[in-house]
């Protein structure tokens, strides 16, 4: 009887000795946790929209489909410059998909159709938020051999939403056509010839102030255009709001 409890008593031990044991292991393991997922934060860019509405303030002028540039520093045009291939092709035919490919630009729209005298056409441009936003606008003067009327450079950095900013325009020449005045190299309506010429035949050859039409009845007589496509500044007028 005595063996038998003792033999009791010493599994009692060994299995209490084994619990102690691995009770004693479990506390010494590392806990192991499992990583976090930290799901990167994605910023969504802030866009500014801006809705342009472009009159025509001449009498006898189309007015090609405005160009519209959004732009941080370098304008795609600016007075007293050399105009680019692009802004040439604009002036000389109102074409203008060479120039609205600009390499600056952050984004370039065009207006729709040509704008007769006395209308108004809306076109709009959505961009990125930038900490400098400037819009460039250029349109071509049909009756002409390379006139075009537009603003080189308009802040809009800080128009806040439902702001709006109001400018009237000039026509300037491209210098890169001769104001000869012919019907071979007036595209607009009234003789309907030449568009782009890449030959240069201004002596110029930098944007400046357009000097106005002769016509055939004021001196010129080569010229196809009459006094009824004489034109006075400012030849347009835009107004820009920010509308997001």
């Amino acid at each position: 009887m005595s063996s038998a409890n003792n033999l009791k008593k010493s599994l009692l031990v060994l299995a209490l000795a084994t619990t102690l044991a691995a009770c004693s292991d479990n506390d010494n393991d590392p806990v192991v946790e499992e990583p976090v997922v930290v799901e990167p934060i994605v910023v969504e860019p802030v866009i500014s929209e801006f809705t342009i509405t472009f009159s025509n303030l001449t009498a006898g002028q189309p007015l090609s489909p405005l160009s519209v540039i959004a732009f941080e520093d370098e304008a795609p045009w600016s007075f007293g410059t050399t105009a680019s291939v692009g802004l040439e092709m604009l002036a000389e035919s109102g074409a203008n998909e060479e120039y609205l490919s600009y390499e600056s630009a952050l984004a370039a729209v065009s207006a729709e159709g040509a704008i007769g005298p006395g209308e108004t056409t809306t076109v709009i441009i959505t961009v990125e938020e930038q900490e400098t936003l400037n819009l460039s606008f250029a349109a071509m003067l049909g009756n002409t051999n390379d006139a075009f009327t537009g603003l080189s450079s308009l802040d809009v950095s800080t128009l806040e939403v439902g702001g709006s900013l109001s400018r009237t325009t000039t026509a300037y020449d491209a210098g890169t056509e001769a104001n000869t005045e012919t019907a071979e190299t007036v595209p607009g309506p009234a003789a309907s010839g030449e568009g782009f010429n890449e030959i240069r035949d201004d002596t110029a050859d930098i944007i400046t102030m357009h000097p106005g039409i002769v016509s055939n009845q004021d001196g010129l007589s080569t010229s196809a255009l009459g006094v009824e496509h004489k034109f006075d500044n400012p030849v347009s007028k835009i107004v820009i709001t920010r509308t997001q």
